[in-house]
């Protein structure tokens, strides 16, 4: 996908947005591609940040979420 140099100047922040969405766009001047943007890849997480995040995870009953689920699925399909 290409976006011009007109639209990135003047709808910045929503091509970034479409950036960040994963998208990958050339910019193009007068018609002819000038730059690529793309994503920036995230470093991955370690184990210790992992089980920090796990940590602070909201504790969820199995036998209530399975109650929820069955009230809201309809088990005769």
């Amino acid at each position: 996908m290409a976006v011009t140099i007109r639209d990135l100047r003047d709808h910045g922040g929503e091509v970034v947005d479409r950036v960040l969405a994963g998208e990958h766009l050339l910019v193009t001047r007068d018609g002819r591609p000038v730059a690529e943007l793309r994503p920036v890849h995230r470093p991955a997480l370690d184990a210790a940040n992992l089980l920090a995040r796990w940590r602070h995870l909201p504790h969820v009953d199995p036998d209530a979420f399975r109650a929820d689920i069955d009230a809201t699925l309809d088990t005769s399909l």
